[in-house]
């Protein structure tokens, strides 16, 4: 292992620094976690499901817990930078590798914009920023895409600092972001709180419909997403074995209990005419910003002041981890051979800066066809969580071809635990309805499309980091992906739907395919030497010591 603080000798252009502490990535995923999901969350999901909104952060817990666990063990057990990108490339070969690298790369560059647009909804509130967005529809304006454009250029040069020096950033950062939440449910509770509003119109008023719904829709999952940073750190941590399963399972525990203690705060704070007429019809002065907004009105304004500037800050810490994310997923896709090895390229600092130029333009690119924050959640959601599924299935193979491999976290259970959470992440995608998956289809088509002819151009160039694409051991994820699309089609959920699938007779449908394509690719996955031939044909001495 090179020494900390110091490049690879055996690839100075393309290595990176080990300079991030336990803190650091504990800090990396709970400030990925913490951004505009708490701004924003509590109130979607009560519009959705009323006060059964907490069943739907109870439901999203339970299921971002069963992913981390997962991900905690192959963190340990490969602590390389873009992790997330890279699992199931070891496990199926390049054609699985290069999909869920493709669904890694699309949710990570997707959410730095989804924060610029939180800042700039919240900054509403001050009156020099009353031209940015359109009142109508919440598109960003003219000057509206200027300022995006110039807050988005500001994360991608904190990047250009260093990562021992953005760690250093974040951890200050997150500290705040942590506290803001936790003084915001604790004036809450004590100043403002009735206990009726949660059996007002009945406790669950939109049935199991919206619970459900709410859990991928309204920014439930969104709002969990993010413990996986310290994974996609993983390449630039001093003590990744030790510190990456820590870093994991500790963000999720902080990030679920103050989400769920929040959603209680706010139903509980909001005065009654503010919902008379129902939970979907929920307003009041300020409702553009929610928290900040019922802090107004229920007389503290000095707690509004706070979660204004909160509303810049916490957004802003998030996406300035997801540019550093997408950074290293195009250069984990680099050094599988899906993207040209120029994009592995660092500069002196040990920074991938073609990776952030790359998430800098996607950025750009994502302001233009989603009008607003909750507009862009179920996209996200979507991509993210199919990202995670692959998680469950190179944990599965690499459980049983390679079971002799030192483990820092061994996950007790993992035989159960591993189908179970790949099952769970399917019904979250499913729940972002057919609207969502067809836009999240095509999306995927693109990836094929730019991927898959570098692919074959490395092949008739004879490149040597040409991948080998393996179609035998991915021959299930084509079915999994169509299926789920056909799925959602006939199923409840989302504008389009034709619900031929009544409700919970499409829950168990989910639950068998996802189940029975688990164990067809767990059947078909490549053998242990072709595995050990993946592994060590990708890492570098300085990733893997």
């Amino acid at each position: 292992m090179a020494p900390t603080g110091q490049l690879s000798s055996s690839s100075p252009k393309h290595a990176l620094r080990r300079e991030v502490g336990m803190i650091g990535l504990l800090w990396a995923s709970v400030g990925a976690i913490i951004g505009s999901g708490w701004l924003f969350g509590a109130e979607k999901a009560v519009r959705v499901a009323g006060p059964a909104a907490l069943l739907s952060w109870g439901i999203g817990t339970v299921a971002i817990v069963l992913l981390a666990l997962v991900h905690a063990e192959l963190g340990g057990l490969f602590p390389v930078a873009g992790g997330t990108a890279r699992y199931p490339h070891y496990a199926f070969g390049g054609f699985a590798g290069m999909s869920f690298g493709w669904f890694s790369w699309l949710q990570a560059s997707t959410i730095a914009p989804i924060e610029v647009q939180a800042m700039i909804g919240y900054a509403r509130h001050w009156s020099w920023a009353d031209g940015l967005q359109n009142p109508k529809d919440q598109t960003l304006t003219g000057s509206g895409y200027a300022v995006a454009v110039v807050l988005l250029a500001l994360f991608v040069a904190i990047n250009f600092l260093g990562v021992k020096w953005l760690s250093h950033t974040n951890s200050a950062a997150t500290w705040w972001k942590v506290a803001v939440p936790l003084l915001t449910i604790f004036v809450f509770a004590v100043h403002e709180f009735h206990g009726g509003n949660f059996t007002s119109h009945g406790f669950a008023p939109f049935g199991a419909r919206g619970v459900l719904s709410a859990i991928s829709t309204s920014g439930v999952i969104f709002a969990l997403l993010g413990f996986e940073q310290a994974i996609q750190w993983a390449g630039e941590s001093m003590n990744p074995r030790r510190d990456i399963p820590r870093a994991v399972l500790g963000s999720v525990l902080i990030g679920s209990l103050v989400y769920i203690l929040l959603q209680v705060v706010f139903i509980g704070a909001l005065p009654a005419s503010s919902f008379a007429g129902g939970w979907d019809k929920l307003t009041y002065a300020g409702i553009s910003g929610p928290f900040a907004g019922l802090a107004t009105v229920i007389g503290l304004s000095w707690l509004a002041t706070i979660l204004y500037i909160d509303a810049i800050i916490s957004p802003g810490g998030t996406g300035l981890i997801y540019i550093t994310s997408s950074s290293r997923i195009t250069y984990g896709l680099s050094r599988n051979g899906y993207a040209p090895q120029a994009m592995q390229a660092t500069d002196r600092r040990a920074v991938p800066w073609v990776g952030l130029a790359v998430a800098f333009v996607a950025g750009l690119l994502c302001f233009l066809p989603f009008p607003s924050w909750q507009k862009l959640v179920s996209f996200i959601t979507s991509a993210v969580v199919l990202m995670y599924a692959g998680a469950p299935l190179s944990f599965g193979v690499l459980r049983k071809r390679l079971p002799g491999l030192e483990r820092s976290y061994h996950l007790p259970g993992g035989s159960v635990i591993s189908p179970l959470s790949f099952a769970v992440a399917s019904l979250v995608i499913y729940w972002a309805g057919w609207d969502t998956l067809w836009r999240l289809g095509a999306s995927i088509l693109l990836g094929y499309l730019l991927l898959g002819s570098y692919a074959a151009y490395a092949k008739a160039k004879r490149l040597p980091v040409a991948p080998r694409m393996d179609f035998a051991a991915g021959q299930w994820l084509p079915v999994y992906l169509i299926g789920l699309g056909v799925l959602s089609w006939q199923g409840q959920f989302g504008v389009g739907a034709q619900k031929n699938l009544p409700l919970w007779w499409d829950i168990a449908v989910i639950v068998v395919f996802s189940l029975a394509v688990y164990y067809w690719a767990m059947r078909v996955a490549l053998p242990t030497e072709e595995i050990e031939r993946n592994i060590r044909g990708v890492e570098v001495v300085d990733e893997i010591s």
